[in-house]
């Protein structure tokens, strides 16, 4: 009895190759159309309408974004009112060390609107961390090999050529059916692509 990993080649899915962005998306209609769900488009420019074709409607980054935003926002006004001594002014005792309350022409310590520049900056910066640490995340990076690059075309898809692999994991997949699917939406190239992967 072996406890590792099953290494056995699997099925990843049918990956068809398009010579033009209008035949991407002509197939990927189809395909939807079809009643196909697990699909990924892959192509060397950016393709208009793309995303709406395939129903993509992920908005998780979107809230990781406002999220990272909101704690920029709360983080850059609570450091000010902590090191400016806004607190004790209205009855929160801090340690010695975070009261430097400096009354400057006998402005209140807690005025917001100086507050402003340094919650921008921190908004920002937080906005930036969570979208790059949730694209990272979302993407399963860093991924420095893909069963998508086992494709013998595949190495076109960043010069010239536009991809759509309908992936093993949708219910509906049968290879033979999808192969055919995709030569009658003039597909240069099909492929069944194996993986030993834990995809």
């Amino acid at each position: 009895m072996s406890h590792g990993r099953d290494t056995a080649p699997k099925p990843y899915g049918t990956v068809a190759g398009f010579a033009t962005a209008d035949e991407l998306l002509a197939a990927t209609q189809a395909v939807v159309n079809a009643g196909y769900k697990k699909l990924d488009a892959y192509s060397p420019v950016p393709v208009h309408g793309l995303a709406d074709v395939m129903n993509f409607k992920d908005f998780r980054l979107h809230y990781g974004a406002l999220a990272g935003g909101l704690t920029g926002a709360v983080v850059g006004m609570g450091l000010q009112a902590i090191t400016g001594g806004a607190l004790n002014r209205i009855g929160i005792e801090l340690p010695a060390m975070w009261q430097y309350a400096h009354n400057t022409g006998g402005k209140p310590i807690f005025s917001w609107p100086m507050f402003i520049p340094v919650m921008f900056e921190c908004t920002i910066l937080l906005t930036a961390f969570a979208v790059v640490g949730g694209l990272f995340a979302l993407c399963g990076l860093p991924k420095p090999h893909h069963p998508i690059f086992n494709a013998e075309a595949f190495h076109r898809a960043s010069q010239d050529r536009y991809f759509l692999c309908v992936e093993a994991t949708d219910p509906r997949y049968a290879p033979d059916q999808v192969a055919s699917l995709m030569h009658e939406m003039g597909a240069e190239s099909v492929e069944h692509v194996m993986t030993s992967e834990g995809y």
